[in-house]
């Protein structure tokens, strides 16, 4: 299998959403791609878990590296900017950032509603192109007709249809 065909095989499977994870050494036999050691620590920002495992930054740069030395002396020798630099060593992100809303239920109140768009025409398609036509007996007039029929013929006196109706003054009872 030529690096390229290995490539596009990758490439496929991470289009699909599936989880790929391989290694394909180039001509020179350099690696292209590099496995995470899943079974280390790693960072992640959490609310149910305020302390992570290590730090946000591991490489410190010379002057994160002083800055980390300054620390171990007398946090009173330090500036408000020194003790958030710090903070934003050991953390990416702060309480207030994590708990900070999200947009994101606009996007799922636009897709709720675009789905109930889409379901609407649907319905709307089958009335008028898959259903047949309404038939006559729920038409306004043939119920009214029916209505008048169970009337006269007295349908149900006691308790029922014809039990509302007052026959003497030839309308409803109130």
């Amino acid at each position: 299998m030529s690096p390229f065909s290995a490539l596009r095989v990758a490439g496929l499977l991470a289009r699909r959403g599936v989880a790929v994870n391989i290694s394909v050494r180039a001509a020179h036999g350099h690696e292209i791609s590099k496995q995470e050691d899943m079974s280390l620590p790693m960072y992640w920002d959490r609310k149910d878990t305020p302390l992570p495992d290590i730090p946000f930054q591991k490489a410190l740069t010379a002057d994160q590296q002083s800055l980390k030395q300054k620390e171990l002396g007398s946090w009173k020798n330090l500036s408000e900017e020194e003790k958030i630099a710090l903070y934003r060593l050991a953390f990416n992100q702060t309480f207030a950032e994590m708990k900070k809303p999200t947009q994101e239920w606009k996007t799922v109140v636009g897709g709720v509603l675009i789905f109930i768009g889409l379901t609407g025409l649907v319905v709307w398609w089958q009335r008028v192109f898959v259903l047949p036509p309404q038939p006559h007996t729920l038409k306004e007039d043939w119920l009214a007709a029916q209505a008048k029929r169970m009337i006269d013929m007295r349908v149900n006196p006691v308790e029922g249809f014809s039990s509302s109706w007052d026959y003497e003054k030839n309308q409803w009872k109130k």
